[in-house]
């Protein structure tokens, strides 16, 4: 006795399905010894009326073949034939079981066309043939065979239930005919892709489970779809669910779901009641449950589990707690991202600004090489010479610098201790109102993207708005001489300094750190760009510049060296000079006093000049050049005049003085008219 045991979608099993056959492998000779017959249970059970689609992938594994059976081996190959007797044929005259018969093909079977149900489970079969004829056929079974591709169901259009689990199928296809399928099971099976099912519009359970899909879609058609089972493949997205107006249940356990946003479409399912997620990484996660729950409010079970009103109500403030710091994170994204493009706008005026400088030192240039014209017009040649106005620049850079907004041109920010100045507009946010404790609390002052020259006019604020401003980094600032350190020594204090590379020519110099050393040595500075100051590092910046001052400092007149001097140094160097006025016959004293009055004010003569004043300078001495070079250029052409006149008159002079001397000789030789001639002249004269 073979028994054929199904499932109900109540979950309760249903009569073993049997009938009695004669299963006969008949060839053109063989003799009636070679008969197979095969004697069944003759109970006769009901059919089944539904299927839980999530059993369906269960092992049949309870069915016991209980008959024996005798076969007779033939040695001509064909396909086995059935034939039952007219009184089977009566007693279940809708139903066959051939379950675990050890078949490999479908066998013939003739005058049966009545059949509505046909159960070849668990046998060896790998080609679907032979039951074409079998036109009123509802429940074809097929589990647990070897077949590779669905085939031979193009006649079938009554079927209802087609069940394929544990086969060989890499591909859904050839369904095309079976538009009235109402159960479709496919699982374990190879397959990899959702297709060529959209036609199956009365499908109410598809059994996907144990295949290796990695996403699921093309489920669009599918309108009567209550169950689907998706469990064990590999699925990281699903896509097209919200497009299924009647799936109720979704499995989906044991895949590699991650994320929510994978999963998504189910929020925008109204019918789905039953999904499961258990075996994903996403089940690991914290705000797994409150998640789903708040975004599925239409679900009634989760992983098998009924959900109760608390579980609802504790995913709602969790949810809202999670939307608060999702705001929260937004804004500083927003923030973030508004930083970005701010700093983005504020580099690129800056990279213009620095092209447009070129373009005028380069115009210069050229007029001075190709012109005589006076190099010293500073202030006409250049207005002149912007490329907004000559044209030389870019008309894509242009075009961008115009487009910027004053409020994207700069950018100030306090981060923690920092503070972080970007474009030249930015300095202008140190004359507000600052709170004492953001104030107190600033160390770190950072200028980006700002000419030094502008940040040496904001010193003082900087030196009243942020007492504690110990830290001070520059980049792309233009920091392109050693005397431009000389401005920072006007501030309260700095112990530690950061000149980055990008943008300052002057850390190219050798001997910078030692000269920014020896200028601000009255700050006792810690570190200079990372890396700590020792003493050693102190005696060789006052070995470097310490007689460089000394020189400048006795060199400079006591009003210029006076005029330097901030007004507690002045009165300090005015009371050395009127001591040493007191006491002129104190010869050791007044060489003390002078010694001091050295070491004080030696440092404070190498001060700060603007590059403007500096750039002025080199052409008042370029003017001076051009003077010099004319005017000796002039003294040079006329001594070379008077020397070629005097070697002229030295060539001339002999004959000039044989001439000279004729002419007199023969004026005087008549001396009467001679006195009458030069009478006569003198005469005319008056």
């Amino acid at each position: 006795m073979i028994p054929g045991k199904y499932r109900s979608v109540s979950g309760r099993a249903a009569n073993n399905v049997n009938c009695g056959l004669h299963l006969v492998i008949q060839t053109s000779s063989l003799p009636e010894k070679n008969r197979v017959e095969f004697r069944l249970n003759r109970e006769t059970p009901p059919f089944p009326g539904r299927l839980l689609q999530h059993d369906l992938e269960r092992n049949y594994s309870s069915r016991q073949v209980g008959d024996h059976i005798n076969l007779a081996s033939s040695s001509m190959p064909s396909f086995p034939i059935l034939q039952r007797s007219s009184e089977e044929k009566i007693l279940y005259s809708d139903r066959l079981t051939l379950q675990r018969q050890k078949l490999t093909v479908c066998p013939i079977i003739d005058g049966e066309e009545h059949l509505r149900l046909l159960n070849f489970q668990h046998n060896f079969i790998t080609r679907i043939q032979n039951i074409s004829n079998l036109q009123r056929l509802i429940f074809l079974d097929l589990y647990d065979n070897q077949i590779e591709e669905i085939s031979g169901l193009s006649t079938l259009r009554s079927l209802r239930v087609l069940l394929l689990g544990k086969n060989r199928i890499k591909k859904i296809s050839n369904l095309e005919n079976l538009k009235s399928l109402d159960v479709l099971d496919l699982h374990g099976n190879q397959i990899t892709k959702i297709e060529n099912v959209n036609h199956l519009c009365d499908l109410r359970v598809l059994n996907l489970a144990r295949n290796l899909l990695s996403h699921v879609d093309n489920l669009n058609g599918l309108d009567s779809l209550t169950e689907l089972n998706l469990r064990h493949n590999q699925i990281t997205v699903v896509r097209d669910v919200d497009n299924l107006p009647c799936l109720q249940r979704l499995f989906l356990s044991f895949n590699n779901i991650s994320t929510f946003e994978s999963v998504c479409c189910l929020a925008d399912s109204t019918s789905l009641s039953d999904v499961t997620f258990d075996g994903n990484p996403i089940a690991q996660e914290s705000w797994y449950k409150h998640t789903i729950l708040q975004n599925m409010m239409q679900l009634r079970q989760l992983d098998m589990k009924r959900i109760t009103e608390e579980e609802r109500r504790m995913a709602s403030v969790v949810a809202k707690k999670e939307e608060e710091k999702k705001r929260e994170s937004q804004k500083q994204s927003l923030l973030k991202e508004k930083k970005r493009l701010t700093i983005n706008n504020v580099a690129r005026k800056w990279d213009l600004q620095q092209h447009r400088v070129t373009n005028i030192t380069t115009n210069q240039n050229r007029k001075e090489f190709d012109s005589p014209q006076d190099p010293c017009q500073m202030d006409g040649s250049a207005i002149s010479a912007f490329p907004e106005e000559t044209g030389s620049l870019d008309s894509g850079l242009a075009s961008a610098l115009q487009g910027l907004s004053v409020t994207d041109t700069h950018l100030v920010e306090v981060d923690g201790d920092t503070l972080a100045l970007y474009g030249s507009g930015a300095l202008e946010s140190l004359d507000r109102n600052w709170s004492v404790q953001t104030a107190g609390m600033v160390t770190t002052v950072s200028f980006t993207f700002i000419e030094f020259d502008e940040i040496v006019q904001v010193l003082p604020k900087l030196k009243i708005k942020f007492p504690n401003s110990l830290h001070l980094k520059f980049k792309e600032t233009n920091l392109v001489m050693l005397q431009q350190f000389n401005a920072l020594a006007q501030l309260r204090r700095i112990d530690q300094l950061t000149i980055d590379p990008q943008g300052n020519p002057v850390v190219n110099f050798t001997l910078w750190k030692y000269y920014v050393l020896f200028r601000l040595s009255h700050f006792s500075m810690q570190k200079i760009n990372g890396t700590e100051v020792t003493q050693n590092d102190m005696v060789m910046a006052e070995r470097l510049f310490g007689i460089l001052a000394h020189v400048a400092s006795s060199e400079l007149p006591q009003y210029r060296l006076v005029s330097i001097l901030g007004d507690a140094r002045k009165k300090q160097f005015q009371y050395l000079l009127d001591t040493k006025a007191k006491k002129p016959g104190v010869v050791n004293e007044e060489n003390d006093s002078k010694r001091l009055a050295g070491e004080n004010t030696s440092h404070a003569t190498l001060n700060y000049t603007t590059r403007d004043f500096y750039n002025e300078k080199l052409e008042e001495i370029k003017e001076k050049k051009k003077f010099c070079k004319m005017f000796i250029e002039d003294l040079v052409k006329e001594a070379t005049e008077i020397n070629r006149k005097n070697e002229a008159l030295q060539k001339l002079w002999p004959q000039m003085f044989i001439e000279l001397v004729r002419d007199a000789v023969m004026e005087i030789r008549n001396k009467n008219s001679y006195m009458k001639l030069c009478l006569q002249q003198i005469t005319d004269q008056k």
